[in-house]
C-alpha cells in the first residue's frame, strides 16, 4: 500500500456537502430524533445475536443428528454476518448509541467474529472511508495477485477466470481474519503508526490481539471438543462452514457497493491531490442496491445504502432509508451522480460482469 499523503479538493463552489449536511441535520431536528440507534436497533441486536449464538449453545448441550449440526453451523454463519453488519459495524463507527461505552461494547463484538477492533477501525474507518476506491490507498481493493478489482492493478493470466473462481474465495474472508490477516495488518499498521484516534501502546495492542485470539479459539474450537462427543475434525468442519457462510455473505455485500463498473476507481495526481471534494468523491465511487427490499435493508444493516453510509458514517443505519431521499434529491439538484441498482440480483450480476471485464487482458479492453 502507498504511504503517499493525499488531499481532497476544497473547490466546491456549489457547496453541495454544506447544503446536504444542513438538510440532514434539519431532518433530525424537525423530527426530534437522535442520529444514533433506537429501539429498532436494540431489537435487531437481540435477534442477530440469537441467530448467531443459539445454535452454538444447542450444539454444546444437545445430541443433534449430523445433518442438523451442519444446518446449525450455516445458521451461525448467517448470524455471524448479521452481527457484523448490524451491531459491530455501527458500534465501531460510533453510531450505535450516544453513549461511548455502549459503542465500545457493541464494537467489541468483533472479537467473537474473529476480528480485531484496532485493525478494523484503521482499515475500514480510516483507509476505506477516507480513500474510497483510490488505488494504493483503499485496502478493500487489494486482493494480492489472486483477484483484480481495479483497472489500475496489474493484470495476470489467471484473472481471465476470476468471475468464476472469485465466489469460492469470498467465503474465506473471515477465516482469514482469524488465522493470518489480523497479525499481518497489526504489524503493518503499527509500523506506519496508523490509528483511528489515539495510537495504542504497541505492547498493549499486541497483547490484546494474542489474548483475544486465544479466547476466540477456546470458545469456538476447544470448548466444543471438550463439552461434546464431536471429534476434533467435526468441530473444525463446522467452524469452517460457519466462517465460509459468513465470509461469503459479507464479501458479496461489500463488493456490491464499490467493485462495480459504476463505482469509479481513482488515482491521485503526482502531488497527492484528488480532483473532487471528499463528499463528491464518495458519490462517484459508491453504489446502492436493493434499497426498496425490506429484508435486504434489515439484514445488511443498511450496507445496501452505501451512498448514505459513506457520506454520513456517524449516523446509524436505522435512519438511512429516511435520509436517502434527501441525499438523492440534493445530488440531483447539484447535477451530481447518485448510483443505485434497483435489485440486489441485478447488482450481483453487474459485479460479476465487472470481474470478467477486469479479468480481460487490458490491451483487449475497449
Amino acid at each position: 500500500m502507498s504511504q503517499q499523503t493525499l488531499s481532497f479538493s476544497r473547490a466546491d463552489s456549489a457547496k453541495f456537502f454544506r447544503t446536504l449536511n444542513k438538510r440532514v441535520n434539519n431532518y433530525f431536528k424537525e423530527n426530534n430524533i437522535k442520529r444514533t440507534g433506537n429501539w429498532q436497533l436494540w431489537l435487531k441486536t437481540i435477534v442477530m445475536f440469537a441467530i448467531f449464538l443459539t445454535p452454538y449453545f444447542l450444539l454444546l448441550t444437545l445430541d443433534i443428528p449430523t445433518w442438523a449440526q451442519l444446518l446449525l453451523t450455516m445458521v451461525m454463519g448467517i448470524g455471524m454476518a448479521g452481527v457484523g453488519m448490524n451491531v459491530m459495524h455501527d458500534g465501531n463507527h460510533g453510531s450505535f448509541s450516544n453513549k461511548e461505552w455502549i459503542n465500545r461494547l457493541m464494537g467489541s463484538s468483533i472479537y467473537i467474529l474473529a476480528g480485531n477492533v484496532y485493525n478494523w477501525k484503521v482499515q475500514h474507518n480510516v483507509l476505506h472511508h477516507t480513500y474510497t476506491n483510490i488505488h494504493g490507498h483503499d485496502e478493500d481493493l487489494e486482493a494480492g495477485r489472486i483477484l483484480r478489482f481495479s483497472k489500475h492493478s496489474e493484470w495476470r493470466k489467471h484473472h481471465r477466470f476470476q468471475h468464476y473462481y472469485s465466489v469460492l474465495l469470498y467465503g474465506l474472508l473471515t477465516i482469514n481474519w482469524a488465522i493470518t490477516t489480523d497479525f499481518q495488518q497489526m504489524k503493518r499498521y503499527m509500523k506506519r503508526r496508523l490509528s483511528y484516534g489515539k495510537l495504542p501502546n504497541p505492547i498493549v495492542n499486541w497483547s490484546k490481539l494474542v489474548l483475544t485470539k486465544i479466547l476466540y479459539v477456546s470458545m469456538w474450537i476447544v470448548l466444543p471438543i471438550l463439552l461434546t462427543d464431536l471429534a476434533w475434525y467435526e468441530v473444525l468442519i463446522g467452524f469452517f462452514i460457519m466462517h465460509y457462510v459468513a465470509g461469503l455473505i459479507l464479501s458479496v455485500v461489500f463488493q456490491l457497493a464499490h467493485v462495480m463498473d459504476e463505482a469509479e476507481m481513482h488515482l491521485p495526481a503526482e502531488d497527492g491531490t484528488m480532483k473532487n471534494t471528499w463528499a463528491i468523491h464518495q458519490l462517484k465511487t459508491t453504489v446502492n442496491f436493493g434499497a426498496k427490499n425490506w429484508l435486504v435493508n434489515w439484514y445488511t444493516g443498511g450496507l445496501n445504502h452505501q451512498v448514505e453510509h459513506h457520506i454520513f458514517p456517524h449516523i446509524s443505519h436505522i435512519h438511512y432509508g429516511k435520509i436517502a431521499k434527501i441525499v438523492k434529491d440534493t445530488a440531483k439538484e447539484f447535477n451530481l451522480p447518485y448510483k443505485e441498482y434497483e435489485t440486489t440480483r441485478k447488482a450481483i450480476a453487474a459485479h460479476f460482469r465487472f470481474l470478467k471485464e477486469m479479468g480481460t487482458r487490458p490491451a483487449m479492453q475497449a
